[in-house]
């Protein structure tokens, strides 16, 4: 530890326990009934984490919704982050980022055939608002709720970024977390995400030596795959490509705008073509300026061709973007994310043992 990160450590340190202490408190009136936790007579499940920043939750709600899609007649609820929009909305063909929020906006565009897609900002009021409207539901999962006590799910999903594990972080300010690590008991399974896809048996054990979890609690780890690139606008680039059809003399910038832009980057350093990395923040809303900075260093690319690379949610973005500039949209492709659960010696399987708890 650097002399620096030594006096932020100790200028911080008293604001991570002022704001623990009240996270505490708040889960004590839970705990004590004092602020109520409502239950439904159709299963909900919970995903979510305790941490800031990305830990691939917008990934796994859609595993989720793949794996039972065909099984349950289901509806996800989403807060909405970021929308400009109030109240309860439902999903339809004329939903933009602006209106439900862009994580929403990626689901219902994947599984609107299949799946009820809805926003509201009070959870409860949700769900009751979804079973009043489409009474055959028996699914509701809850997107981004760890934290949201005022529902009690039937299961409670927490993931964990392998990377930034809960048992070696502090709280905000000082660290990520929004809550003590000890908020990991209240989860029913554990998704340790983001892996390496050749992790060991034996660093699958040392997180599970460390996290500590009870026995009814259930630990799995998951690690993204990546798929071919598609058209962001696919009236403009109908045809998608294959990242090994970019060659090492082409030149490519990583368009992000997400918490954590790492794994999407890093899956590209094995690639021979030139790259440039460029980020805004998480869910950010492109602006004018921000677009003519993006065709700036596009231009100032040297190679023999020239593309531009983003993540699926900066694609929901971009693609309602209507100051994106016309002459970079051929150029353009998002790279879709998929998740994949690893094999543990545990003895758990992950979807089985989803069904299974839903259908108690």
């Amino acid at each position: 530890m650097t002399k620096i990160d030594g006096f932020l450590r100790y200028v911080l340190t008293p604001f991570s326990w002022l704001y623990g202490f009240g996270v505490y408190v708040r889960n004590k009136m839970f705990d004590w009934g004092i602020l109520k936790e409502v239950s439904f007579d159709i299963p909900v499940v919970g995903v979510g984490n305790i941490t800031v920043g990305g830990t691939g939750k917008t990934p796994h709600v859609e595993y989720i919704l793949e794996c039972l899609r065909y099984k349950r007649n289901i509806a996800v609820l989403s807060r909405g982050y970021k929308r400009k929009t109030r109240g309860f909305i439902v999903a339809s063909s004329k939903s933009t980022p602006d209106s439900i929020g862009d994580e929403p906006l990626q689901i219902y565009e994947k599984f609107g055939g299949t799946v009820k897609v809805a926003v509201c900002e009070s959870r409860v009021k949700g769900v009751r608002e979804l079973i009043k409207k489409y009474p055959k539901l028996d699914l509701i999962v809850l997107d981004d709720s760890f934290q949201h006590r005022y529902i009690k799910p039937k299961l409670n999903i927490m993931l964990m970024d392998y990377s930034h594990p809960v048992y070696s972080d502090d709280i905000l300010p000082l660290g990520r977390m929004r809550e003590s690590s000890d908020a990991r008991y209240r989860a029913d399974m554990v998704i340790t995400t983001k892996c390496p896809s050749d992790i060991s048996a034996l660093d699958m054990r040392i997180v599970s030596k460390r996290l500590e979890l009870l026995p009814y609690q259930k630990l799995y780890f998951s690690t993204f795959d990546y798929g071919g690139l598609i058209p962001v606008f696919p009236d403009d680039c109908p045809e998608r490509m294959l990242i090994t059809d970019i060659k090492a003399d082409d030149s490519v910038i990583l368009l992000t705008g997400v918490a954590n832009p790492r794994p999407f980057v890093n899956h590209f350093r094995s690639f021979p073509f030139r790259k440039k990395v460029l980020h805004f923040p998480d869910h950010h809303d492109f602006k004018k300026s921000d677009l003519h900075e993006i065709q700036s260093k596009f231009d100032a690319l040297p190679g023999n061709r020239k593309f531009i690379i983003t993540t699926e949610k900066d694609a929901v973005r971009i693609s309602h973007n209507p100051y994106f500039p016309v002459e970079l949209r051929p150029f353009i492709f998002y790279i879709p994310i998929g998740v994949r659960m690893l094999e543990t010696n545990f003895g758990y399987d992950f979807v089985p043992d989803l069904l299974q708890a839903i259908s108690r």
